[in-house]
């Protein structure tokens, strides 16, 4: 079958990647794709935006499955337009999508279903936002109701701070997405992140991962869109999953269902392991970003099979995912002055000496000038490897950065830190 990817970042690059391998690929179409991805596919400029040109293109190229990739075409509701046309779409509808639209959406959600999370209160003004912080005290949670590119959530660990992250919400600095705020209380324990796929009545279980936000060693500086990650999650076990399928993903999929919005697509949750289980902090209505890129390297199944299920209400009908038992690890070069402002157009060579040592670069920022491939965003290029630990697969993701001739970029230097040394302490 033709399929038509949507996006442009080193997620759809990944997802490009394994969909080709499909027997069931057809052309595979990418708009607007990126240099990495036109290796893949053919990449056509189409605004997402504009329902009507999308739909007319999928008519034209006889389109047999559309895989969203980014969030924001699914809370614009082009899942409903597609569908609504008789397209098999991977993706949400706009209202499910709102599990990631809408902070307070999800947070009331869980209220109601009694899925276990931070306690919350919802804004709308900077006054009740400084009013709710004496709740809570510091540290405390403060985020923008809606979509902010993951950087609209401040981890406060003073009052000021948490005073502060209100006022950035409220003068506008996300834009839109802070028409409203969430401050949630500070959850004690580690992050891991689970995936699940549904096609809102069947839901399989689909991998784990640990993603790290913050962009300096040691989990230090301000939160990024995500500077690396690892699957599996180690830290998040079979029994921990288990119970985040329990009680987490299969009353949120029923609660959408039973209130007329089933879902379809991917689930992705950002989980603290606590003393007390896994909470959820929050949801994302598609696969993660760099957290799909190590899912994608492990992953053995077809994955047009296990999209093209979902998207036809069939997810129990095939086999669930198979995953290889080695450690993918991925590790973001982002252009300097990310995640502030990036400093584009920096020159880039070398990616076929990283992946002489094993590894595979993702493109997620780049683009061609005069033939030259160069940097064209925050996050530029995601250089992943494998294996049988995570300190093998850090090292091997680590060598093929340094084959890298990147001088206006930079990379955490230590993806994968907290499993790498409790595998050392076990040795």
């Amino acid at each position: 079958m033709n399929i038509l990817l949507l996006g442009s970042g080193g997620r759809e690059h990944a997802l490009a990647w394994k969909l080709v391998q499909s027997p069931l690929c057809g052309r595979l179409w990418a708009a607007p794709g990126n240099p990495g991805i036109a290796q893949d596919a053919t990449c056509v400029s189409l605004d997402a935006a504009d329902h009507a040109a999308v739909i007319a293109f999928c008519e034209e190229k006889t389109i047999g499955l559309v895989v969203i990739g980014p969030e924001a075409p699914l809370v614009d509701g082009l899942a409903d337009s597609l569908r609504d046309k008789g397209f098999a779409v991977f993706g949400p509808s706009q209202a499910a999508a709102q599990l990631e639209g809408s902070k307070g959406f999800t947070k009331d959600l869980c209220a109601r279903a009694n899925i276990p999370t931070g306690g919350y209160v919802r804004v709308s003004s900077e006054a009740d936002g400084i009013a709710a912080l004496e709740k809570f005290g510091a540290p405390v949670v403060v985020k923008a109701d809606g979509l902010a590119a993951g950087k609209g959530v401040t981890v406060a660990m003073t009052m000021a701070e948490a005073e502060d992250a209100v006022r950035d919400i409220f003068a506008g600095r996300f834009g839109e997405a802070g028409a409203e705020a969430v401050i949630e209380e500070f959850l004690e324990g580690e992050e891991a992140s689970f995936f699940a796929l549904t096609d809102g009545a069947t839901i399989v279980a689909f991998a784990s991962a640990q993603d790290h936000k913050r962009v300096g060693d040691g989990d230090t500086g301000p939160n990024t869109g995500g500077m690396g990650a690892y699957s599996p999650a180690p830290v998040l076990t079979p029994v921990l999953e288990a119970e985040a399928m329990t009680r987490i993903i299969a009353p949120t999929v029923k609660t959408l269902a039973d209130e007329g919005m089933p879902y379809s697509g991917v689930l992705f949750l950002g989980l603290m392991l606590t003393r007390d289980g896994p909470k959820l902090i929050e949801y994302n209505c598609r696969f993660g970003d760099p957290e799909c890129q190590v899912m994608m390297m492990r992953l053995e199944s077809d994955l047009v099979e296990l999209l093209h299920a979902c998207a036809e209400n069939r997810l129990g009908a095939i086999q669930p995912p198979r995953f290889s038992d080695q450690t993918a690890l991925t590790v973001v070069m982002a252009t300097r002055g990310y995640p502030g402002t990036p400093d584009k157009g920096g020159a880039i060579d070398g990616l076929a000496a990283a992946e002489a040592e094993g590894a595979k670069v993702f493109h997620a920022g780049t683009a061609l000038k005069d033939g030259r491939l160069v940097a064209s965003g925050g996050r530029v290029l995601n250089v992943t490897a494998c294996g049988a630990s995570v300190s093998e697969a850090q090292h091997r993701a680590y060598a093929a950065v340094d084959a890298i001739s990147f001088p206006t970029g930079f990379c955490r230097r230590d993806i994968g830190w907290r499993e790498a040394a409790r595998e050392s302490s076990v040795v």
